[in-house]
């Protein structure tokens, strides 16, 4: 026999679902900010983010802004990458960039010891265009991407989306990025992920657009 669930529609879903994690929030949101963590918790069931998502002034704002005027995302990993909605981000005039199985940097990164995700960054920084980096795996990418803007190498990004997960200098970059200038979001502590970093993008996008697509 089926249930009522099976036939629930999918708009109906994430409404109930936004429904119920308004009513389990710890405390009241800033405003500014709610849309991008109610999507965190969202895609992630996960509370902590009410708390541990840390956004510099105006970041919201700013991420949004630049997507009116057609910037473009750039993700460390292809997971983030697959994860952003691609029709809403084109109609804005932008795109999604991802240079990890670039074979040219796949080949850098070897002969320089170093990780293919660093390199990436250092591909991107050199289109030399205001772009919104979204880091959702890999530490090195977010630190090679601080190096850059401190040393003046890059145009300054108009948002970077600071989550990468893990153990290793992870609470270390976020840290770095936060120390910065460039306006920010970012998942202090060890959590974090590429779903993480796309649905950041996804809220945003969803503002930018002034509805869901």
């Amino acid at each position: 026999m089926k249930t009522h669930l099976e036939y629930e529609k999918p708009m109906d879903i994430e409404a109930r679902s936004m429904e119920l994690i308004a009513t389990e929030l710890p405390h009241p949101l800033d405003p500014e900010n709610e849309a991008v963590i109610k999507r965190v918790i969202h895609t992630t069931a996960d509370f902590d983010y009410v708390d541990n998502l840390t956004f510099t002034p105006g970041a919201v704002a700013k991420g949004v802004a630049a997507l009116r005027d057609g910037c473009s995302i750039v993700t460390d990993t292809t997971m983030a990458q697959s994860g952003i909605n691609k029709r809403a981000l084109a109609r804005l005039g932008g795109r999604t960039l991802n240079f990890i199985a670039d074979p040219q940097v796949a080949a850098e990164a070897k002969a320089r010891g170093v990780t293919r995700s660093a390199v990436s960054m250092e591909r991107a920084a050199a289109l030399g265009e205001p772009l919104i980096y979204a880091i959702g795996n890999a530490p090195t990418a977010l630190i090679r991407l601080c190096e850059l803007v401190q040393a003046g190498e890059m145009t300054p990004p108009a948002l970077v989306i600071g989550v990468p997960v893990g153990f290793v200098n992870v609470v270390e970059a976020k840290e770095l990025l936060l120390r910065t200038e460039v306006p920010s979001i970012v998942a202090r502590g060890r959590k974090g992920g590429s779903n993480v970093a796309a649905a950041i993008c996804n809220a945003l996008l969803y503002q930018a657009a002034g509805a869901r697509d």
